[in-house]
């Protein structure tokens, strides 16, 4: 499938895009290749070949879902620059 410089301009016109000639040829060639490539794609034989359509299936890599302590609070207020009552201080921003 190619597209030609009529092709492009009407794409641009559905997208509002003004486009000078020199953009078309430009974006008829770049379009063209593309066009080239998934044909290259689609042109190879997958008969008999699985269809993955996710090619971690059955592998989990996540951490054990293990209840930990999670309040930290004088740990995690060791680094705050400003603090009050165990909550952070930050400048106000909004008047």
């Amino acid at each position: 499938m190619a597209l030609s410089a009529g092709d492009i301009h009407r794409i641009a016109d559905l997208g509002r895009i003004d486009i000078s000639d020199e953009q078309v040829k430009v974006m008829q060639g770049e379009l063209n290749d593309i066009f080239q490539m998934i044909e290259q794609i689609r042109s190879i034989d997958t008969s008999g070949v699985e269809p993955m359509p996710n090619p971690h299936d059955g592998i989990e890599h996540l951490r054990d879902d293990i209840v930990t302590e999670g309040d930290n609070r004088t740990e995690n207020m060791k680094n705050a620059p400003e603090k009050s009552e165990g909550y952070f201080l930050v400048p106000q921003v909004i008047e």
